[in-house]
């Protein structure tokens, strides 16, 4: 874990009684870029000055404090898929007595993998997929990309509407994992953004937790798709079904059917490829799975977001 000492928004906090600043502490010690992260305040000593809000960001993005009791408050947030070297979370805190604690943390990334041509997946589409686009279609894929930020915008604006730890939303086996090269027809076009599985034109998709559909449509690159707002800044996107079972401002439940596997939008032939974004931050969403379950948001958890009073 990462270990930050707190530093004074206004005036010492370290005073002639002896008071101690609240530490920061995030886990992994040094997360991959594009990972979900957890942060944890602890405060400095049992029965010290309780907090009554706690607020922060952390690249960019806001963090959504919960009291998770004995004085401690627990966030997640997400580190940028292009992020290098470190990455500053910080934390304000107001404490019962009117005084006021500014706490930082250091996130520390791992050197970037050396580059390597084998091993990189080689896939086949249709042509229109490589070749230049014309006006208009960059034009919509730019608009469908902003929509989808927007989403993750929104999604702030809503406590955490889960309670249990997220699942896959298939069973089947993974056939390609975040963060990987794709060489398309010989070229190499991007980064891979999100975990694909295997599954057969038809087959069942689960939603990963507890939300509100957030949109359902149809994405050039995307095929059929369909995202759903978890609250907390979280966001989950299915992409190329063949089928949508859902509508957008649909409440869906942990382990619903919201589609089926398909082949739409850019795609070498039918699965689903899972997404998932931390405001407008894309995510590894395997790490929503290993990260953002009860810890965050469970029994543990007083419910109270941002402030004691759960505002």
């Amino acid at each position: 874990m990462i270990y930050a000492a707190g530093l004074i928004a206004s005036g010492a906090l370290v005073s002639a009684s002896g008071a101690q600043p609240h530490r920061l502490l995030v886990t992994p010690e040094r997360p991959e870029p594009g990972s979900v992260v957890r942060l944890s305040l602890q405060p400095p000593v049992a029965g010290a000055d309780a907090p009554v809000s706690v607020e922060g960001r952390l690249a960019g993005e806001p963090l959504h404090f919960i009291a998770a009791g004995a004085g401690i408050w627990r966030a997640i947030g997400g580190v940028p898929v292009d992020a290098v070297d470190s990455l500053a979370a910080r934390v304000l805190v107001r404490l019962a007595s009117g005084r006021t604690d500014t706490v930082r943390a250091t996130l520390r990334l791992p050197p970037p993998p050396p580059r390597r041509a084998a091993g990189t997946p080689r896939l086949s589409v249709d042509d229109r997929f490589t070749r230049p686009l014309d006006a208009a279609t960059t034009a919509r894929i730019e608009r469908e990309g902003n929509l989808a930020r927007q989403i993750g915008r929104r999604a702030h604006d809503s406590p955490p509407l889960w309670r249990v730890a997220f699942l896959k939303p298939r069973t089947s086996r993974v056939t390609s994992r975040f963060g990987t090269g794709r060489v398309f027809n010989g070229t190499v076009t991007s980064r891979h953004l999100g975990v694909d599985f295997r599954g057969a034109v038809g087959s069942r998709i689960l939603a990963a937790n507890r939300g509100v559909v957030a949109l359902v449509d149809d994405f050039f690159l995307a095929g059929n798709v369909v995202y759903i707002d978890h609250g907390a800044g979280i966001v989950t996107g299915y992409f190329h079904m063949s089928k949508t079972l859902v509508a957008t401002g649909d409440t869906v439940a942990r382990g619903d059917v919201i589609g089926l596997v398909g082949a739409t939008g850019r795609t070498t032939g039918p699965h689903l490829h899972w997404t998932a974004r931390y405001g407008e931050l894309t995510v590894n969403p395997l790490d929503l799975v290993a990260r953002a379950g009860a810890w965050y948001t469970g029994s543990g958890a007083a419910g109270s977001r941002g402030k004691a009073n759960g505002n």
